[in-house]
């Protein structure tokens, strides 16, 4: 699933070519990607709207259009998004979820091949219950460590969970947390209550230089994803553990583990650098 830098790349690609441009024509393919909004209903709030501008909240995608609502789309595991020129291709036809000509021959394109994405269209109350519950922007200049601390100590789950928990912390999935913990040098599975001083410090500084790196490399792709001209991203050149179980640690030279057993998903760590067990399960009574 898109994570927060392949976000934030898609909607620098596209902000400098939707905004200001008006949506003529919609044509909404598949409406099962819609979220508390009639097809209807969806298609007369876009059609003819201008989009104002483009921004990102966690790993979402906000069309803040001329009339004051905000169509949110979230990509999730298969979904892009891209300004196409010309016509689509058959690929592009085959899986177009939403199609918004903007004039000029060129379409706002979202496809999803499995159609796991969805789409919001809110006013500003329901924008504001619906921002309201996602946490804070780990990028955030405000965002310092004391504040960091205290979404760590509100929580005895296992860190690698709190700092996924998008209601606690917006836009950081499965990847970055392994990376960030990774150069924490922290037990993914370690209670987040009890990191604290500087190990949180640490910690706070890995997630933004982690999330930062990410952007300027322009997403990581292990599948699906595509930044919004198309492009596969390059961090997953720079990857220390993630998707790289059984090989030797970038530091130590121990070959790193996973375990499914913190979250379900794939956690991926050195247990010699962040004080794990080498079984690779998590350690008992932290």
């Amino acid at each position: 699933m898109p994570e927060l830098p392949e976000v934030e790349t898609i909607v620098r690609d596209l902000a400098p070519r939707v905004s200001g441009r008006t949506i003529r024509h919609p044509r909404l393919h598949k409406s099962d990607v819609l979220r508390g909004v009639t097809r209807r209903t969806f298609l007369a709030g876009i059609t003819g709207r201008r989009i104002d501008s483009l921004s990102r909240r966690a790993k979402h995608l906000i069309f803040l259009l001329d009339s004051g609502r905000r169509m949110v789309i979230q990509l999730r595991m298969t979904g892009s998004l891209l300004v196409k020129r010309g016509r689509l291709t058959a690929e592009q036809e085959r899986y177009a979820v939403l199609t918004a000509p903007l004039g000029g021959r060129e379409t706002l394109v979202f496809q999803d091949v499995r159609r796991l994405g969805t789409i919001h269209l809110l006013d500003e109350p329901a924008w504001g219950t619906y921002t309201a519950r996602i946490g804070a922007e780990p990028l955030d200049p405000g965002f310092d460590a004391a504040q960091f601390t205290a979404v760590l100590r509100g929580s005895s789950q296992a860190v690698k969970k709190v700092i996924m928990d998008q209601q606690k912390l917006a836009g950081v999935g499965n990847i970055y947390a392994n990376e960030a913990l990774f150069r924490a040098g922290i037990d993914p599975s370690r209670r987040a209550d009890r990191i604290a001083g500087p190990a949180a410090a640490r910690l706070h500084a890995a997630v933004r230089a982690v999330l930062t790196e990410a952007i300027d490399a322009r997403g990581t792709t292990v599948r699906d994803y595509r930044t919004g001209t198309g492009q596969r991203g390059g961090f997953q050149f720079s990857l220390d553990v993630y998707d790289r179980a059984g090989e030797p640690c970038v530091r130590c030279g121990t070959l790193l583990a996973t375990t499914h057993a913190i979250d379900g998903r794939q956690t991926t760590f050195c247990w010699h650098c962040q004080g794990a067990e080498p079984s690779g399960g998590p350690r008992r009574g932290r």
